[in-house]
């Protein structure tokens, strides 16, 4: 079906093909495809059914017109077709269910439109002109100028410092405000709220990508992944808690090289125990972003998530972001933490409950749904400081000149002692 990053038609195939229920609806469209230049006898009865059957074994035309009115359960149905629907096919859907929730499920699946029956002519015309138009379109890479893939893994040090939060907003910078083709890949199975997040049905994408490494291409990305918008597409998963990730990480490695290939950004919510068994997964990584809370524990695991990343990953540039700060009641001042990590922190983000809460309450991005908050401008800073990562010169993580022991030392030394807690308890 039509894949976001990858417009146009495919040479060698039929123009347009359709597969409708009722004979009223082919009398109505065999004159407009006359008109259109087409060939009329590509016009058939049989509906969805029909075309998943031809379609698994032809070629599917360019332009592709289905019925939906005999199916009971359309996104399912719409799934089926995908299975044997070539990349590029534009495909339009007609049907009697008059649900705008249905529409929106429909194009979020990869349809171009979906006409409610019944339509005029005229209606039918305006759409196969704008599948059409959709078709010829030059393709929306720039050919002559060549930008690099960006891909940006975000890590937390602790979990709810908001790791999420700031690469669903990342994700949607780079896809809506910075306009480059942009997948969002959270790699929490069990638990992740990447979808959620952003209003979306999780989808068994990345579930069936682990299962199944050897499928994974092109074609796999495009059915696999959830729209989110024009620009950005979502691969997540909700698996269930009794079924253990049983993979030797390969579909890790593999998804990365396909969206190399198909998008100009990749945002990686990458849970931290996972370095742990698959660490070749930040081994491509252009930049790192590291979420903390100005905390003890997110001091401690900071200085070890830079350790392991000047290791494994010494290619990818380093960001330091803390998060969620509040002016008056942080356990480490700024100056103190970034003493203890030996660097400095590149991005400060103010706590906003309530751009948190609204962001929660509409299905949207934190920098969609608060864009006049200060949070949202210091993720919109980061997301600037991240795509120049690729051709600034400087490296992200500082050299370590003191052993892990003795920056656990230092930060012990930050926090008030037993012995003077118990002197000012008996004043």
């Amino acid at each position: 079906m039509n894949a976001p990053w990858k417009p146009g038609s495919v040479n060698g195939r039929e123009p347009f093909a359709a597969f409708v229920c009722d004979e009223d609806t082919l009398e109505m469209l065999r004159p407009v495809v006359e008109e259109m230049g087409w060939p009329i006898d590509k016009c058939s009865r049989g509906g969805l059914r029909n075309a998943v059957q031809t379609l698994s074994v032809s070629a599917s035309p360019n332009i592709l017109l289905v019925d939906l009115s005999e199916s009971g359960d359309p996104l399912n149905d719409i799934n089926s077709l995908a299975e044997v629907c070539e990349p590029g096919t534009v495909v339009i859907a007609m049907g009697q269910v008059n649900d705008v929730r249905l529409y929106r499920d429909l194009i979020v699946s990869g349809l171009q439109d979906y006409l409610l029956k019944p339509f005029s002519p005229e209606q039918l015309r305006d759409v196969l002109s704008h599948a059409q138009a959709v078709l010829n379109a030059p393709k929306s890479d720039d050919q002559h100028i060549e930008k690099p893939h960006v891909s940006t893994a975000v890590i937390g040090t602790r979990g709810g410092v908001g790791t999420s939060t700031i690469a669903t907003s990342m994700a949607w910078l780079l896809s809506n405000d910075r306009e480059r083709l942009t997948a969002l890949l959270d790699l929490d199975v069990h638990f992740g709220t990447g979808a959620l997040a952003l209003d979306l049905e999780p989808g068994r994408g990345l579930t069936d990508a682990i299962d199944n490494p050897s499928r994974i291409d092109g074609l796999f990305i495009e059915r696999a992944m959830i729209k989110a918008n024009d620009k950005l597409s979502l691969l997540s998963a909700e698996a269930p808690i009794n079924s253990p990730i049983m993979t030797d990480g390969s579909a890790f490695f593999q998804l990365q090289e396909e969206f190399r290939a198909a998008f100009d950004c990749t945002v990686i919510d990458l849970p931290r125990d996972m370095l742990i068994n698959y660490p070749h997964l930040l081994g491509d990584v252009n930049a790192t972003v590291i979420v903390t809370e100005l905390t003890l524990a997110s001091a401690r695991d900071c200085i070890r998530l830079l350790s392991w990343l000047k290791s494994h990953a010494a290619q990818s540039k380093v960001y330091i972001v803390a998060n969620k700060v509040q002016t008056h009641s942080t356990e480490i001042g700024r100056q103190d933490f970034e003493s203890s990590i030996e660097r400095k922190i590149d991005i400060m983000i103010p706590y906003d409950p309530k751009a948190a809460a609204q962001s929660a309450k509409l299905g949207q991005a934190l920098v969609e749904s608060g864009k006049a908050s200060k949070a949202s401008a210091r993720i919109a800073e980061l997301t600037d400081i991240v795509l120049g990562s690729v051709d600034a010169g400087e490296g992200g993580d500082a050299d370590g000149k003191k052993s892990f022991m003795n920056k656990l030392s230092d930060l012990k030394s930050l926090l008030p002692s037993k012995k003077l807690n118990e002197d000012a308890a008996k004043v």
